[in-house]
């Protein structure tokens, strides 16, 4: 018999039980205080595992692919303007010309004048060519005319030889060919009525 009062039993591990408070007459061993840790990360675990598969019906594991938490300095997870979004895709794809050329379409009576824009319209920009389109036949030879002058501040706004040349095209004319028969040397429409 040991002159030791008599204490009630410990709980075992895993029961959920709080640990024993330290009192006076009782001081906390090794073994309880491993215990009562044991528990405390079991039930933690228990938790977290409740919560994942909450947030996962399959009960898949999330691979971390980086830091979660966003540090001083702006990155990629944080919000970005619409205007740096489409900055970076544009520069991604290489679209930067294509959208320079078309931008100078949206200005184009601006660089050519308001008489000339109204008669004359850009249609596409490829291989360093503008295709332009007039409305008559005087106007496409006007355009001719001023084409140099066009290209050169043209390549102003744009950067150097990004445009090296204009190809004027007339106006669109109706076609009398109809069917799917032509002659190749017929005379065209002409008066049959006497």
């Amino acid at each position: 018999m040991s002159d030791e009062p008599d204490r009630p039993e410990s709980p075992a591990a895993g029961e959920g039980s709080p640990p024993p408070e330290p009192g006076p007459e009782h001081a906390t061993t090794g073994l309880e205080m491993a215990r009562a840790v044991a528990r405390s990360m079991a039930t933690g675990r228990k938790r977290r595992a409740g919560s994942r598969r909450s947030a996962d019906p399959f009960g898949r594991r999330r691979r971390s692919t980086g830091p979660t938490v966003s540090g001083a300095f702006p990155d990629d997870r944080d919000p970005q303007t619409l205007d740096a979004t489409i900055d970076r895709l544009v520069d991604e794809h290489g679209w930067s010309t294509d959208v320079a050329v078309h931008g100078v379409f949206a200005r184009w009576d601006r660089i050519v004048g308001n008489d000339v824009a109204q008669h004359c319209t850009p249609e596409r920009f490829a291989d360093s060519r503008l295709s332009v389109r007039a409305d008559s036949t005087a106007w496409a030879t006007q355009m001719r005319l001023l084409a140099p002058t066009v290209v050169r501040r043209l390549n102003e706004e744009l950067g150097d030889e990004t445009v090296l040349r204009i190809e004027v095209l007339g106006p669109h004319l109706p076609t009398w060919s109809k069917g799917a028969r032509s002659l190749r040397d017929g005379r065209g429409p002409r008066d049959t009525y006497g």
